[in-house]
């Protein structure tokens, strides 16, 4: 198993099931002693525990037929994720544009200062946490927004204009009002 971002397992659990499910099933991985001082066990303890609950039953689905023969695909993964992400609007590298223009600067005087990129990686830790203890969502979902809000700051060329107190204060309320923007959105539930 990797260790993830904070939080990952809370935010995405069939993820988290099928990486565990992946590592006990794997032939030779020694799991039992490989994982042994980590909290990680108690799920693979558990799985072992009904797979051998399980394991002399008959499966309820027994038809063997292929559902889209791999011999038919014509379309790359490429392809298949961009229709998934248009079709979800998962493109929205231009949602943030707006808010974050207000408050941070691509005007030419204001390059001297720090990039805004720079600053929201500096920032986050603390916003995240306070930005969660007010919305009562997860701080990797949060930590999703603040993936994209850095990222376009980088692509616009964004830099600091305020003194920095001000900027995390005003900074703190863009990011609730995304995140909750983003939750109410369900983009965080898609599955591609």
């Amino acid at each position: 198993m990797l260790h993830l971002d904070p939080w990952y397992e809370q935010s995405h659990p069939d993820e988290d099931f099928a990486e565990t499910f992946a590592v006990w099933l794997t032939p030779h991985s020694m799991w039992q002693k490989r994982y042994v001082d980590w909290p990680a066990m108690k799920k693979l303890d558990y799985m072992d525990e009904l797979m051998g609950e399980i394991a002399a039953k008959t499966p309820v689905v027994a038809t063997a037929g292929t559902v889209e023969p791999l011999r038919r695909i014509r379309r790359t993964l490429r392809q298949h994720y961009k229709r998934k992400r248009k079709h979800y609007g998962l493109e929205h590298s231009h949602f943030y544009d707006r808010d974050l223009r207000r408050l941070f600067s691509d005007a030419p005087e204001h390059t001297k200062h720090m990039p805004a990129d720079r600053f929201v990686k500096r920032v986050r830790r603390d916003v995240r946490r306070l930005v969660a203890s007010w919305i009562a969502t997860y701080q990797y979902t949060i930590d999703q927004v603040l993936e994209d809000i850095i990222t376009r700051c980088g692509e616009l060329n964004l830099h600091f204009r305020s003194s920095e107190e001000r900027a995390k204060q005003d900074f703190t309320v863009l990011l609730t009002v995304q995140t909750m923007t983003y939750l109410h959105s369900d983009r965080h539930r898609v599955a591609l």
